[in-house]
């Protein structure tokens, strides 16, 4: 069972980004649950982890997760952007890890995200880089399959105005290589850290 947070598979995680920081005793809420769960770890470091996930299937997958790791996980069974259950300025860390590609409306869910954290906390994405999400390979050789910012990946910059318009500040911005591809050309996944401001 892993105990640091995953930003996605054969890139470098907490361990090495320090995104998080010390979690212990806080709020924390996964958004979409990632595998293996971010919550089950954050929870292993000491946080009041918190999962919102639609499918029941990933639930009762993470349950099993926190039972065998022996940490609690509060479970939500609901759109990632229905936190009506977390009230205002309560929350002091929001984890998403490839798991935001299928959200529709991207500023609602920052709106919601903005309103449940505490002032000056922080929001950590993670996702397919978009130069990544637009490139195929055919016999080994990377080719374009899709146009930059096209189908459910976001551009940077679409990403960027939609934190700017939702009182954001990004303070940190990664693109992750796969560990495993020595030669890698691309980035395979981007990951974001961005600051709420005011109240």
């Amino acid at each position: 069972m892993t105990t640091v947070v995953r930003y996605g598979p054969s890139v470098a995680d907490e361990s090495e980004l320090r995104l998080c920081g010390d979690v212990s005793g806080k709020r924390i809420i996964e958004l979409g649950i990632s595998a293996p769960s971010n919550a089950v770890a954050l929870a292993g470091a000491g946080a009041r982890a918190i999962a919102v996930d639609p499918s029941s299937d990933r639930i009762a997958l993470l349950r099993k997760q926190a039972e065998q790791a022996e940490v609690t996980v509060q479970c939500h069974q609901s759109e990632v952007a229905d936190l009506g259950f977390a009230t205002s300025g309560s929350i002091d860390l929001v984890v998403a890890s490839h798991t935001l590609q299928e959200v529709d409306d991207l500023a609602r869910l920052l709106r919601q995200i903005h309103r449940v954290l505490r002032p000056e906390a922080a929001f950590v994405m993670a996702g397919p880089h978009p130069i990544a999400a637009m490139l195929g390979n055919i016999d080994g050789q990377q080719v374009v399959q899709r146009t930059y910012g096209g189908g459910q990946t976001r551009s940077i910059s679409d990403v960027f105005m939609a934190m700017q318009r939702t009182n954001f500040r990004i303070d940190v911005i990664h693109e992750l290589p796969p560990l495993n591809a020595r030669n890698a050309r691309t980035p395979a996944v981007l990951v974001i850290r961005a600051r709420k401001l005011g109240v």
